[in-house]
């Protein structure tokens, strides 16, 4: 008998670490694991004292992680020792063709996939930057001028990647405007259908003009992505975490008109 759902993911061969409460760039690796079924421990979220867990495995690795999110990997590592990697694209790199995320053995294509993802991930840390954009150690209310100015500016590139994007689907004849490689799912698509819905939680007015020059990518690219068969039941599972204090924010008035 093959073990159900819930005992897959008492048993995984892989860790993420990331902070406790929040999506984050932590999402970006829940994303791949819920769309292809893969069993994975949220450390921080799932484990009693998780978040001291994965603050430590990170300080302690070798070589010691940064920042995180990291991915702990079991069996793969040196000596019989776990394979600690880090950086949210580094991460997704490797996972994708473990998890069958990237068309196999076209070596151009997971390339491209790749740049596809880092470039969803630019917007991702412009979003980021609105509201810290003078020092990330600072509460935003201590930084609010600057962030109304570098709001401004960043609403005025919002449509560039998003155009970008647009133009990418309209390109890929085999995706049908569902999928920016290809017929199939990939990486890429995730990290970006995140990117997207991050970016208009953040900043709804401003996404919301945007989005009439994109009529793939608020339509049937959104939410393709979102009917997954391994998505659709994590997105409306409390594993999913809301938006809150992490890189998507709203404040109103960086938003306004």
């Amino acid at each position: 008998m093959s073990p159900s759902p819930k005992k897959k993911r008492e048993e995984p061969k892989y860790e993420l670490l990331y902070h406790p409460g929040i999506p984050g760039r932590g999402e970006f690796v829940r994303l791949v694991f819920e769309a292809t079924g893969t069993p994975y421990i949220d450390v921080s979220n799932q484990e009693t004292r998780g978040y001291a867990k994965a603050k430590k495995l990170t300080a302690e690795g070798k070589p010691p992680v940064f920042a995180p999110p990291a991915l702990l990997i079991h069996g793969e590592g040196y000596d019989g020792k776990p394979l600690l990697i880090s950086q949210t694209a580094n991460i997704l790199l490797y996972l994708g063709p473990k998890l069958g995320l990237v068309p196999e053995g076209d070596e151009v294509a997971r390339y491209y996939i790749n740049g596809l993802t880092l470039t969803a991930l630019d917007l991702c840390n412009e979003a980021h930057d609105v509201h810290h954009p003078i020092d990330v150690a600072q509460y935003y209310e201590e930084q609010k001028k600057e962030a109304l100015k570098r709001a401004q500016a960043f609403k005025r590139r919002i449509s560039l990647f998003l155009e970008y994007f647009e133009g990418v689907l309209n390109s890929n004849e085999e995706g049908a405007g569902k999928y920016l490689v290809g017929k199939q799912l990939t990486y890429a698509d995730t990290t970006l259908w995140q990117v997207l819905v991050g970016v208009e939680f953040a900043f709804p007015k401003t996404v919301g003009k945007v989005s009439k020059s994109c009529p793939l990518l608020f339509s049937k690219f959104k939410e393709s992505i979102k009917e997954q068969k391994g998505l659709q039941e994590y997105l409306s599972s409390d594993r999913r975490l809301p938006f809150s204090m992490g890189i998507f924010r709203y404040y109103p008035e960086l938003d306004a008109e």
